[in-house]
């Protein structure tokens, strides 16, 4: 209600003031939209995408704010004026920075998260900089008094330099004089002094040895004319390239990408972080000559270096992990996606953005064409290409000829594929390992489960060491002397006697790579065998040392987690073999065959590269699930077809979207009242859209893993085919958490964690 004025009829009938505003959003702080007004000293200075420093509260405290827009309103006492600058220029370009407000819609999350995510903390602080004194002439040279030789050279050589401006050491150092005739200038008017921040080094291009084009063979060349096509006409369309392993996807990419770079603009590549390898970079560096990386290992220093680098335009193309979908390139003419199905293209910490529809949304902004690659499709890019939302692109053969390998499961049930000893390789798998070490070929062994034994039991009393945090069985790591949580990290010296009764009688049950590689060392003393799992590849040198061993020969056995089944090309391995196929094919997520299908079919396809051929041996409990039998047909068609259905049954993704609610307390009663109350929330705000049928609450209901990292976790799920009603059920469930005290909350849009 506008309140009316006691001297309503004296008051000013001028016209009102306008000012220009900055609405801002924080980088941390209250969340929402806010005005300031823009000072005169700050008019032209500020621009949207750039941090700015404001006052907040009652007590005015600076604190740091993105400008999303200028516009021009009237004046109002109550606009307080913008501060001062924080960076020179913007940090965002109109396209990233209407893609992060996209992503705080879609993601359910406050803005400022979001650019904080999209911009680097090192590019926030600027890391790899200093301040450096830079000097500029003042006025025209005509205008200026007497000067002394020395002077006279600094005046030369700042006429000569870009812009007459130059840094103090270079300056110094080409006129010849010390950085007292440069002050004594500054004195006299003739020199300005500015500081400006530098960095440290600069990015070197890589040089490596020219690599020719390959020859594609007709479905290549016809998968890149109609991606050409694309290109040429400046506009946003979806691909997804549905290749088997080893049909040259890859090449379709660098091809495509030559063709963009030819046009003036950018490229950027995603590819899963465990498939960052060298192997990787160097393929893309030997087509091109300014090839930026970006992953988790690089320094603060090293990664904003990269940064600015890529902001500077130089870059032809940007190659990296989930992170890259956001590259500051300012010609930007395509995006690729390679193995897209991978889980770790989702971020785990808020906003949880999944790369892939980041950069679906990049895409259409900035009407260029986005290509997904993949032998095995998450079934959502899988469906969208059945609705045609994207164009489906097959690749069903394999380059030069050569043939998929063969894949046989073996039956653990049955007494005949017994074991060689009490270990884990089954006398088949023994027998074939040992042939294809005979004949000069390498294995590589897959067992997705770290440490040495998955629990530790006392067989006297039943007591199983348990993590006091997250009611977890502890895993025992031999080669530590430890167990461990692969939840929340807790650890403690494995135990010599029973922690319940104090017997002796501790038993060591379950399989992980550790003991999978005892067994292989037992078995086969003679052959070079190697690790590799989160616990032996700590730092990225031992990654990349490991691969570059493998490829050069020196190890004859590499076995390990799922890191070792991802997009790599080692034309010797003769035989692969899956120890467990069942390791994920019985969680409590509605995906658990989907990507039990997808790791057996991946890692089935290092093999079988080579002149030699290759052969794929799956040891299973369950060799008749259809997830199996679609990997050893490698029939990836087959087994959408027969899974699409049941995710239509039960109504989960892709054919309704998901929303995953976490509420978590110390105690279980505080999680489980404070999710009900959720749940009623969204139930009756369901109830008044008259369309009670239009989304499925399921729970709430104790987590998979109930406890974490010392809380109780209850989830909801919220599932429907309308999106927009589906977020906004959910932000009803969050007001009614507003006053809850003790409680902490987990917004997950379109979750691939169900745990």
């Amino acid at each position: 209600m506008k309140q009316l004025s006691l001297f309503s009829g004296l008051e000013d009938t001028s016209p009102a003031k306008r000012v220009l505003v900055a609405k801002v959003v924080f980088e941390s702080g209250p969340e929402g939209v806010f005005d300031y007004r823009i000072p005169k000293t700050l008019v032209g200075k500020i621009a949207a995408g750039q941090r700015i420093r404001v006052p907040l509260g009652k007590s005015n405290r600076p604190v740091v704010a993105y400008c999303l827009e200028i516009c021009e309103e009237t004046d109002s006492p109550q606009l307080k004026d913008v501060a001062g600058l924080i960076d020179e220029a913007p940090l965002l370009t109109p396209a990233l920075l209407r893609l992060a407000q996209w992503m705080a819609e879609y993601y359910l999350c406050p803005l400022g998260t979001v650019l904080e995510t999209v911009i680097p903390a090192c590019v926030r602080n600027q890391a790899g900089t200093r301040l450096v004194p830079h000097y500029r002439l003042a006025g025209p040279v005509d205008a200026f008094p007497s000067l002394t030789e020395k002077q006279a050279r600094v005046v030369a050589v700042l006429l000569q330099a870009s812009e007459h401006r130059l840094p103090r050491d270079e300056l110094t150092r080409n006129a010849g004089c010390t950085a007292a005739v440069l002050d004594n200038l500054v004195k006299r008017g003739i020199l300005v002094k500015e500081m400006a921040r530098v960095r440290h080094s600069e990015p070197v291009a890589a040089t490596l040895p020219r690599q020719d084009r390959l020859v594609l063979n007709q479905q290549q060349r016809q998968a890149l004319e109609i991606i050409l096509e694309a290109v040429r006409c400046e506009e946003y369309r979806g691909f997804l390239i549905y290749g088997v392993t080893g049909s040259g996807k890859t090449e379709v990419y660098i091809q495509a990408i030559e063709h963009v770079v030819k046009r003036g603009k950018q490229a950027i590549v995603l590819v899963p972080e465990i498939s960052l390898t060298p192997q990787t970079v160097e393929r893309f560096r030997s087509r091109f000559d300014h090839v930026a990386v970006l992953h988790s290992h690089l320094t603060d220093a090293e990664r904003a270096a990269q940064w600015d680098w890529i902001a500077s335009g130089q870059v032809q193309v940007v190659v990296g992990a989930r992170s890259a979908v956001f590259a500051p390139t300012p010609r930007l003419g395509l995006i690729v996606m390679d193995e897209e199905h991978e889980t770790s293209f989702k971020q785990e910490a808020a906003p949880r953005y999944h790369a892939r529809d980041v950069a679906l949304h990049r895409a259409q902004l900035e009407r260029i064409p986005l290509v997904l690659g993949s032998a095995t499709p998450s079934l959502e890019s899988w469906y969208r290409a059945q609705q045609g939302e994207f164009m489906l692109i097959r690749l069903p053969e394999r380059i030069g000829g050569r043939t998929l390998p063969a894949v046989k499961p073996i039956d653990l049930r049955q007494p005949k594929h017994g074991r060689v000893s009490r270990g884990v390789i089954t006398r088949q798998l023994h027998a074939a390992i040992h042939e294809a070490l005979e004949n000069g070929g390498q294995v590589i062994l897959l067992l997705n489960r770290r440490g040495f034994a998955t629990h530790v039991q006392c067989s006297a009393c039943g007591y199983v060491l348990m993590c006091p945090d997250c009611e977890i069985a502890l895993t025992h790591h031999r080669s530590f002397g430890k167990v461990l949580c692969h939840y929340c990290g807790h650890e403690a010296p494995s135990p010599k006697t029973c922690p319940e009764c104090q017997s002796v009688a501790i038993r060591f049950s379950g399989v992980g790579t550790e003991r999978l590689e005892a067994e292989v060392k037992a078995r086969f003393p003679e052959a070079t065998c190697l690790r590799m799992d989160a616990d032996s590849m700590r730092s990225r040198e031992a990654y990349e040392r490991a691969f570059r061993l493998f490829r050069e020969g020196k190890i004859q056995i590499l076995l390990g987690t799922q890191m070792i089944a991802k997009g790599l090309d080692f034309p010797n391995v003769t035989l692969v073999g899956v120890v467990n196929a069942d390791t994920a094919l019985h969680f409590p997520d509605f995906r658990a065959a989907e990507r039990t299908f997808q790791l057996v079919t991946q890692v089935a396809g290092r093999t079988g590269r080579g002149p030699h051929g290759g052969l794929v041996l799956v040891q299973t409990f369950s060799p008749e699930h259809s997830a199996i039998q679609s990997a050893v047909r490698h029939d990836f068609e087959g087994f959408a077809a027969q899974e699409l259905p049941i995710r239509t049954a039960f109504g989960y993704p892709p054919i309704t979207r998901l929303v995953r609610l976490v509420i978590s307390a110390e105690k279980e009663v505080e999680a489980a009242g404070w999710a009900e109350r959720v749940a009623r929330a969204i139930l009756e705000a369901l109830s008044q859209t008259g369309r009670p049928d239009a989304v499925r609450l399921v729970g709430p209901a104790p987590a998979p893993l109930m406890k974490l990292r010392g809380k109780y976790r209850y989830h909801i799920q919220i599932l429907g085919k309308d999106e927009n009603l589906v977020r906004a059920l959910v932000r009803c469930g969050l007001q009614s958490l507003e006053d809850a005290r003790h409680v902490s909350y987990v917004v997950d849009v379109d979750p691939v964690d169900m745990l």
